[in-house]
């Protein structure tokens, strides 16, 4: 009688561990929690997209990015960079240089397309009216040194 009680223990020990170890394991709150920290984290990113100029550069100066990366730093650069400072007298503000380069980088980019030159052209010179015949010039310059 006693070895069969104690094998009746032993069954409901491990009876009960089991049923422990399912509800350590399977925990519907932590598969939540995971999904909501995963949207927490793609916001995130998202808000800390970084759009100063420096990262946009790095973006348009690198032959490996594809047009929609080139596209998508044309419109952020429009967006948060598209202003120009006024001219010193007749002569374009220094700042102009950085946007003289990127109108050459973008016409010399091999994933370039008409739709991202013809963009950035006319939204550079609607926010920048004093400018137009130096970004004409420089799209020019960009479209002339291109490989045919």
């Amino acid at each position: 009688m006693d070895v069969i009680l104690l094998l009746k223990s032993i069954a409901g020990l491990v009876a009960v561990l089991v049923v422990l170890t399912f509800f350590l394991v399977y925990n519907p709150k932590k598969k939540q929690n995971k999904q909501v920290k995963k949207k927490n984290i793609l916001k995130e990113n998202r808000a800390q997209e970084k759009h100063d100029m420096q990262t946009l550069l790095a973006i348009i100066r690198d032959k490996k990015s594809t047009t929609k990366e080139l596209e998508k730093a044309v419109d952020l650069l429009l967006k948060y960079h598209g202003k120009i400072p006024k001219k010193l007298g007749l002569r374009p503000h220094p700042e102009f240089d950085v946007y003289a380069e990127i109108i050459l980088r973008i016409c010399r980019h091999p994933n370039t397309n008409k739709d991202i030159i013809v963009k950035l052209d006319r939204e550079l010179e609607k926010l920048n009216k004093e400018y137009m015949k130096e970004i004409d010039d420089t799209l020019t310059k960009g479209l002339n040194s291109r490989g045919v």
